[in-house]
């Protein structure tokens, strides 16, 4: 008996080319619509889906395929002795490879200006029930969604005149996966326009993949980097390799951090990250001034780190920025002479990022994988509560509280427990991830004092990702000379801490939202 074909893709690469080797190795190709057209000009000897079912498509094409003499064919059991029976009775011809790709409903609403009935209607209904029937009789019908599998079922035609065993199971686990990719798509585009609950009784979430890395967190760690289908404009998935090795997963994750602090400032500023926690904030009247301001923060810990610039990167900061080794530079653009110095380091990376104005958007998840399932929550994109209280009998000078914001922002993505010290735009001291506030405000006192100079930290400010459960830290700030301090408030011993901070002159105000980050 003749084997058949049927071909119904949207994605049309090499569909003639598999057409036209398949109907030369004996199979009948059957097809529908477009592809139909397609093989038909390409000179593919092809049968129409109205010959085999003897119905002729109908409702602008919304059935095609979804018919009995195209199921039957399908889903009937070769080793069934019934079904062989059956299909003969009603004239049913058999089909042994169904290569089928969906709908671009991807694409669709991707598209900017697309309307909800230009979404539904690329929603594919016969495509997904073909293959998932094909899928269900896997051990006689081969099915193929993905082009680049095409190569794989001629090479097998070609050597043993049909698919393997193997090769079947493999292509059909591959349809759940496409169709789960699908569906979730159109559960969440559908979601998002019903106003369904951000967190329904069930979540389903996709990505697609960016690339293999070579190795995770560490050596021993495989994994691979995905991203979320949208706009990734301006986001770390849109970014733009201009030179080095290929990223890491650790690059991937510190940049992201390094990032998300950067889109706080307007300003010329250069943030310098290591491990996830900024090492060096600085905002300048140009970039230049930003990066040896940031530099100058902490010149230890920003050698083999990362440093992102919301401004194009000039000869002048290039000249300094190779002064040392950094794992990655990510700006919105490189002069040509600035690209010039820093390729010459083969294993920098040199990353672009352009519309550097784009967040987030507000519907985004965070993630966590914790053992058994996932912490889902929105993610942190706020800054300050409704308002800024002065809970001190000393208000903040406009220099101190410029300082003040400037250095909230820093805290914000800093490890918990964490505190921040700025002064004239710049960081001074960190202290993340500490187990008590004490520790955090103690270390970023110390890193200040020995990074900088014994002066820096006088007259700067502080910020704590948290409330202040004691007056130890204020203490701390006072000995050390810091004339004020910003922290969200709401410990039931807040009056503690602005006892001590009116004891000692300093300016304290409450933000009204914190900003854990673990």
């Amino acid at each position: 008996m003749k084997k058949r074909a049927l071909l119904s893709v949207s994605d049309k690469t090499g569909i003639v080319e598999f057409a036209k080797t398949l109907s030369d190795l004996g199979l009948e190709i059957v097809s529908t619509g477009g592809t139909y057209k397609t093989l038909k000009e390409n000179g593919v000897e092809v049968t129409d889906i109205e010959s085999v079912t003897g119905f002729p498509e109908c409702l602008d094409g919304r059935v095609k395929t979804l018919h009995p003499k195209i199921h039957a064919g399908i889903l009937a059991m070769r080793d069934n002795h019934d079904h062989m029976k059956q299909v003969e009775d009603l004239g049913v011809t058999l089909i042994d490879v169904v290569a089928v790709n969906l709908y671009p409903f991807k694409q669709t609403i991707l598209k900017e200006g697309t309307t909800l009935p230009e979404a539904i209607e690329n929603i594919d209904i016969g495509g997904p029930s073909m293959i998932r029937a094909a899928t269900k009789n896997y051990k006689d019908v081969a099915v193929v969604t993905d082009p680049s599998d095409y190569d794989k079922i001629i090479e097998e035609y070609k050597q043993n005149g049909g698919v393997s065993a193997e090769t079947k199971f493999y292509l059909a686990a591959k349809v759940f996966n496409h169709t789960a990719h699908y569906d979730t798509l159109i559960a969440n585009y559908l979601k998002d326009k019903a106003g369904l609950p951000k967190y329904p009784d069930t979540i389903s979430l996709t990505f697609e993949k960016v690339q293999d890395m070579r190795y995770g967190e560490n050596p021993h760690q495989s994994a691979a980097f995905y991203k979320e289908v949208g706009d990734n404009r301006g986001l770390l998935t849109g970014i733009n390799q201009l030179h080095g090795k290929e990223l890491s997963f650790n690059n991937i994750n510190d940049t992201h951090g390094a990032l998300e602090l950067l889109k706080e400032y307007d300003e010329p500023t250069v943030v310098a990250c290591k491990h996830s926690n900024p090492c060096g904030v600085a905002c300048g009247k140009d970039i230049y001034e930003a990066y040896t301001k940031a530099y100058a923060t902490d010149p230890v810990s920003i050698f083999g780190g990362i440093v992102v610039a919301n401004r194009e990167i000039d000869e002048k900061t290039a000249e300094e920025i190779s002064k040392i080794f950094l794992e990655i530079v990510l700006a919105p653009a490189f002069s040509e002479k600035a690209f010039e110095i820093l390729s010459r380091k083969k294993n920098i990376r040199l990353l672009e990022l352009k519309d550097f104005d784009k967040k987030q958007p507000e519907s985004a998840y965070d993630v966590k994988k914790v053992s058994g399932g996932l912490l889902i929550q929105d993610i942190d994109s706020k800054l300050l509560g409704e308002e800024l209280t002065v809970v001190t009998q000393r208000k903040p000078t406009d220099k101190e509280m410029e300082d003040l914001l400037f250095t909230w922002k820093i805290v914000k993505y800093v490890k918990s427990n964490g505190i921040a010290i700025g002064k004239d735009k710049s960081s001074v001291g960190m202290g993340p991830g500490q187990v008590n506030r004490i520790w955090a405000a103690e270390q970023a006192i110390d890193h200040g004092c020995k990074n900088i100079s014994p002066e820096a930290v006088k007259g700067a400010v502080l910020a704590s990702d948290a409330f202040f459960p004691f007056s130890d830290c204020v203490e701390a700030a006072a000995k050390a000379g810091i004339t004020a301090i910003i922290q969200p408030g709401g410990s039931i011993r807040d009056k503690e801490s602005i006892e001590a901070c009116d004891k000692y002159g300093i300016a304290m105000v409450f933000t009204g939202m914190r900003h854990f980050r673990h």
